[in-house]
């Protein structure tokens, strides 16, 4: 694997457990507010996150490459609201996206077609990602500050289930 795309891959790899950490922080803000339903919502995300960065982990080492972890920096721990919340998980997908973009940007630089092959399961995956993150904030703004609709919501978000991707 060329050593520029090997380092790509790697800081992706701590990029994707960062998601998994920042998730983890999000359960454990709606744990302490007894939100189920959005910790929940937050516990897929946490397990969606792990399986990004291990496919990403196996193909370095498929490919022959070196992992090399990196330290996972801290995540916010608290916000003023579940709509605050939202907010931040759409900046974070967003920059997700763009560090995915990058990374296809290297694997199309370096000539690495099975790089970039790989790399397109993840550019799907984050429309996805942006999709579904959109679609709960664009509700929560609708519902402002109306618990009831809160408690609704909390209940429609405990039913997200976690279905292991098949990457690559």
């Amino acid at each position: 694997m060329n050593e520029k795309l090997e380092k790509a891959f790697n800081d992706q790899i701590n990029a994707e457990f960062y998601s998994e950490y920042f998730y983890l922080a999000m359960y454990a803000y709606f744990d302490r507010m007894n939100l189920q339903g959005f910790k929940n919502w937050m516990n897929v995300q946490i397990q969606e996150e792990h399986a990004h960065a291990m496919g990403l982990f196996n193909y370095v080492h498929e490919r022959g490459g070196k992992v090399v972890l990196q330290e996972i920096a801290k995540p916010q721990t608290d916000w003023e609201s579940p709509l605050e919340v939202f907010k931040d998980v759409l900046k974070h997908e967003q920059y997700v996206t763009s560090r995915i973009n990058e990374l296809a940007d290297i694997a199309d630089e370096v000539k690495d077609r099975a790089a970039v092959s790989f790399i397109d399961w993840y550019i799907k995956e984050q429309v996805e990602e942006e999709n579904n993150v959109g679609n709960v904030l664009k509700t929560l703004t609708l519902i402002c500050d109306d618990k009831q609709c809160l408690y609704m919501l909390d209940k429609e978000l405990a039913a997200r289930t976690f279905t292991a991707p098949v990457i690559g």
